[in-house]
């Protein structure tokens, strides 16, 4: 009666990966699906989903995502492409590209910040933009 249609990367989201307090990962994670970090991740976090990092969350590194509530503390770059929430409890270092931004009263947002625009979104690895794919 219903298809059964093999499962693609997009069918995980809203699914939720999660790092609990008082667990450390040193290294790179990579994730389709959406990820919560109550622990600590010395390294990078790649996503096409949503990052949450909670109260009790670290990350020093590099951040990649969708979107990302950020309640706890994050050293480094992060690049997110939809929206940006930074809660009154996070504390913030490093350099800040995003598509849109919020950020509550009471949070510690010490970084640089670059809004990301059609016009100025990075290019892919293969030197080509949107337009000159579609070209294509």
């Amino acid at each position: 009666m219903f298809d059964k249609a093999k499962k693609t990367g997009t069918e995980l989201l809203g699914k939720t990966n999660r790092i609990v307090e008082g667990t450390t990962i040193i290294g790179d994670i990579v994730s389709k699906a959406d990820f919560r970090l109550d622990g600590e991740l010395i390294g990078n976090f790649t996503s096409q989903g949503k990052l949450v990092i909670g109260h009790a969350g670290v990350v020093k590194g590099e951040i990649i995502c969708n979107n990302a509530d950020i309640e706890g503390e994050f050293q480094g770059k992060i690049k997110v492409l939809e929206v940006l929430n930074i809660k009154s409890s996070a504390q913030i270092h490093g350099e800040v590209l995003v598509g849109k931004l919020s950020i509550e009263p009471g949070a510690n947002f010490t970084a640089t910040c670059t809004m990301i625009t059609e016009v100025n979104q990075e290019k892919p690895k293969d030197g080509k933009g949107a337009e000159q794919k579609q070209q294509e």
